[in-house]
């Protein structure tokens, strides 16, 4: 057995699967399958399980699995399912204009549909022969082919990543969903807790109709269990200290878990089952390699440097702290090396994070308004470069939340912020 397959970040594990802490959920989630009538909305935050958690529940030969990325239309949605479903769809260009013709066929169904700069504009149309055998043509909906192809088929649609379909498009969906579910099609999404899908759960027309399963980071004792099953099958003696520390560092996701794991081995020199036991003893040094290797599998450079910059200064300049740690710099600088301190903290409250700061500094500190107005404009400044909600400030709670473990991860481990 490899170390690859044991420890698999970003793959479905087979031996270090972890499950113990989810049977209610995987209960609740068998039970709106066999209800039938309702979507399965899973809502949890980034990197906390949600779909290796459907997979291992109704196995991947059950699924029909489409990621919500890059959908600019609920037509284009339905051709993903279409392509896996081996619907054939053939694109050919139209003579006389630039649009794009896509002609698909389900067994003796043929159709065709417009597509403007290659998005899906307009429904599938089918074809059919009259009785003076003459070809005419009726307009079919992209949403009743659907329907036609997986009615009553036991296949699940599951929608990854619903929170990148913009808002418009989810609302148009929540519909579609509505008339697919009543028609005996399965669907499950999948998305992140802020808001992303409250045009499924907060829909009117789907009251009723939603069985909603939340997700939330992991706690320590469930993610060192990934340990505790890998070592023992590559032949790695165990050491709590070292799995706690794993653990801490993973905060709260089992894929981060996993690659720290994977990488222990790989430091180890274990890439295979080991004949003979060997002993991970926890060393500093070692367990900081470890870490800034993992940190390579996720560059957020050039966002933290921006998080330090803060937004460009009108007026008069950034009050100047002296640290302890023998550099200077102004609020912004402050927070971001703040939020990577130990102990590994997803969300920070006001007053941990004032003291946090405080216990940089060397002489004074910023103020309270400070400290809150510069979360603000930091988590305006990373999610306006990455595509998806990392940071969130509550404004209203005084809450600075990390919404991606890599992102918590990578502050301290890739040199990103001052010693």
């Amino acid at each position: 057995m490899k170390a690859k397959d044991v420890f698999t970040p970003g793959r479905y594990p087979t031996v270090t699967f972890v499950d113990e802490h989810l049977k209610e959920k995987e209960k609740q989630l068998r039970n709106a399958i066999d209800t039938g009538g309702l979507l399965v909305s899973i809502s949890g935050p980034s990197k906390s399980g949600k779909t290796v958690f459907v997979e291992r529940c109704l196995g991947k030969e059950n699924l029909l699995q489409i990621t919500g990325a890059g959908i600019e239309s609920a037509a284009e949605l339905w051709l993903r399912v279409f392509d896996l479903i081996g619907t054939p769809v053939a694109v050919t260009k139209a003579a006389s204009e630039s649009n794009e013709r896509i002609t698909s066929q389900s067994g003796g169904v043929s159709g065709n549909a417009i597509i403007a700069k290659g998005k899906v504009d307009i429904a599938l149309s089918q074809k059919h022969s009259t009785s003076s055998n003459e070809s005419a043509s009726q307009a079919i909906d992209p949403l009743q082919l659907l329907i036609r192809e997986l009615k009553g088929t036991g296949m699940v649609v599951f929608i990854d990543d619903f929170h990148y379909i913009p808002s418009k498009i989810q609302a148009e969906l929540a519909k579609q969903i509505k008339e697919a579910i009543r028609n005996d099609v399965i669907f499950i999404t999948a998305s992140v807790p802020y808001h992303s899908d409250d045009a499924l759960r907060g829909n009117p027309d789907l009251h009723g109709r939603v069985s909603m399963i939340d997700f939330d980071y992991w706690d320590t004792n469930a993610l060192k269990k990934i340990a505790l099953k890998g070592f023992q099958e590559l032949n790695i003696i165990e050491r709590e200290s070292v799995i706690s520390a794993l653990a801490s560092e993973a905060a709260g996701s089992p894929q981060l878990m996993q690659f720290l794991c994977l990488n222990s081995c790989f430091e180890l020199n274990v890439r295979e089952r080991s004949n003979t036991p060997v002993d991970f003893i926890h060393d500093d040094a070692l367990f900081e390699k470890i870490c800034r290797m993992t940190a390579t599998s996720a560059d957020y450079g050039s966002v933290v440097d921006k998080m330090k910059d803060g937004p460009k200064t009108r007026g008069s300049n950034r009050n100047i702290y002296q640290t302890k740690l023998g550099w200077k710099g102004d609020v912004y600088r402050l927070l971001v090396k703040a939020l990577s301190l130990d102990p590994p903290t997803l969300t920070f409250r006001y007053n941990s994070l004032i003291e946090r700061i405080s216990s940089i500094c060397a002489e004074d500190s910023p103020s309270g308004s400070s400290v809150t107005n510069a979360c603000l404009h930091t988590a305006q400044i990373v999610n306006d470069m990455i595509p998806a909600v990392v940071v969130e400030w509550d404004v209203d709670n005084d809450v600075f939340d990390i919404r991606d473990p890599y992102f918590l991860f990578y502050l301290p481990w890739a040199d990103a912020v001052d010693g």
